[in-house]
């Protein structure tokens, strides 16, 4: 008899305060269960906005970024996303700069983040805050307590991936989704 499949999702409220009150969001963190499909979508229900995130390291994890963004909109129409590539602290980057055009074919805002080294930690909710609020000249006005950084980043290279996105988002974008990654 096979033990019960058990979905757990992990939920972390997050609060920013801003120059217009405080704002919490709840991070739903469905990571590792897009093996189960359909089973996530009820994760999405009543989502006010979504971070679609990717690991820089993992070639697999950038490729399922379409399903992901597909299952988001179709259960949360119209909702402001941002794409993140995670990771970026690592050396050995799989998904490339060049590569990273999905954001550009769907309108997404796009950040490189580091959860290790809290690297562009608060952009996308910065970004996701003023999309809900509807105000541009929303900021933060005191940064979020976060744990201590478990990594440092090597500024100097993540400065070069920088300039390749900046360059990359120059170049035409490719036909179709299957040459992103070899």
């Amino acid at each position: 008899m096979n033990p019960p499949l058990v979905l757990t999702v992990e939920v972390h409220p997050l609060d920013f305060h801003t120059n217009c009150g405080r704002i919490r969001f709840y991070c739903w963190d469905t990571a590792g269960q897009e093996k189960f499909g359909g089973l996530r979508d009820g994760y999405y229900i009543h989502g006010q906005c979504g971070i679609i995130m990717f690991d820089v390291t993992a070639r697999l994890t950038y490729k399922n970024v379409p399903t992901w963004h597909r299952d988001l909109c179709r259960v949360c129409e119209n909702i402001p996303i941002v794409l993140c590539g995670n990771k970026v602290d690592v050396k050995n980057r799989q998904v490339k700069a060049k590569q990273v055009t999905f954001h550009r074919k769907k309108s997404l805002q796009y950040y490189e983040v580091s959860a290790k080294s809290n690297y562009n930690f608060e952009k996308p909710f910065l970004y996701l805050a003023k999309k809900l609020a509807g105000d541009a000249n929303l900021h933060f006005v005191e940064s979020p307590a976060l744990r201590p950084p478990d990594v440092t980043i090597d500024m100097v290279a993540q400065q070069q991936h920088e300039a390749e996105l900046a360059f990359a988002v120059t170049q035409p974008l490719p036909d179709d989704d299957d040459d992103l990654i070899e």
